[in-house]
């Protein structure tokens, strides 16, 4: 019997990924993994030493972001438990798999979750277009949860995160005011992840994806779990529900061992558990503290956002 097709969320970092992954990962019929990353290279061998086809090397931060993931879910999935010992495993079993395609690879994960659905959640997968063309030639009936969070938030969530800031200068979030004065705004990564994913989205069947509202799911857990479930034709019954308010029962939904300590936002994994409070609702024309001229969001965000939405 075939193995279910995977499940993505798609979103820019710090959009309620971490959390939303959490809870939907948690049905019964679905395994929520760590941050995978593996579409964003052709090969194994090229994911794993993090240099291109051509070997130039990839991100700085390619060893730190891109392996604590997949080394903790191999550990899991063929050593049962994530030690020190099960991470050396999953070592082997990555370099011993160097010559095939990330796809052929991702497909033995999908074999050996299943008869449950992966769940896949790397944010990285927005920054580019074949990141997203990777996945479908690979799995043509993939399902894709189109996650959106104000980018407002998402952009102060950004600039508060540990080397939140670092990650948004490497990525161009550079502005510089008529002063002259140089800093940090992340809102352009926000609307180009956001045009990647809208432009992909238009390339698949209208049944292969859903949009959340990430504010809307995060202020009612209950119906959110409720539609992605329905939507997936799996079980909504109280049981399955309740299942998925506790993403802090997942394997990966606390630090991992040494040698593969994280593989998710750090927030997430000191404190998986869903805590009630109020999410911040913002107006796309108000002031953004963190420019210098205190503009608010450009007009190319606040068309996307509100599209969305947004008000």
């Amino acid at each position: 019997m075939a193995h279910p097709q995977p499940l993505f969320i798609l979103a820019p970092p710090r959009s309620f990924t971490s959390v939303v992954c959490g809870v939907i990962g948690q049905h019964p019929d679905i395994l929520g993994m760590p941050e995978l990353n593996m579409f964003q290279a052709e090969t194994m061998d090229e994911f794993w030493r993090g240099r291109k086809a051509d070997g130039t090397p990839r991100s700085p931060f390619w060893r730190l972001m891109r392996h604590d993931g997949i080394l903790r879910a191999v550990a899991q999935l063929y050593g049962g438990e994530q030690t020190m010992d099960t991470v050396d495993l999953a070592r082997r079993w990555i370099t011993s798999r160097s010559e095939l395609s990330t796809g052929d690879a991702y497909t033995e994960l999908c074999e050996k979750v299943s008869p449950r659905i992966l769940l896949d959640k790397s944010p990285a997968y927005a920054r580019r277009r074949d990141y997203l063309d990777r996945i479908v030639e690979h799995f043509p009936d993939a399902k894709f949860i189109h996650l959106t969070r104000h980018p407002r938030g998402q952009c102060e969530s950004v600039l508060k995160a540990d080397g939140g800031k670092l990650i948004a200068f490497f990525m161009g979030g550079i502005e510089e005011s008529s002063d002259g004065q140089v800093f940090i705004d992340p809102q352009d990564n926000w609307r180009d992840s956001h045009r990647t994913i809208l432009e992909f989205l238009t390339t698949l069947p209208r049944e292969n994806w859903m949009r959340i509202i990430g504010e809307d799911f995060m202020t009612d857990i209950d119906a959110g779990a409720r539609e992605v479930a329905a939507w997936l034709n799996l079980d909504t019954s109280p049981a399955a529900i309740d299942a998925m308010k506790h993403p802090e029962d997942s394997p990966f939904a606390c630090l991992g061992p040494a040698g593969a300590r994280m593989g998710n936002d750090p927030n997430f994994l000191e404190a998986p558990a869903l805590r009630p409070g109020n999410v911040k609702h913002w107006s796309c024309d108000e002031p953004l503290p963190w420019r210098p001229d205190h503009a608010p969001l450009k007009d190319d965000v606040v068309r996307i956002a509100r599209y969305f939405g947004y008000s």
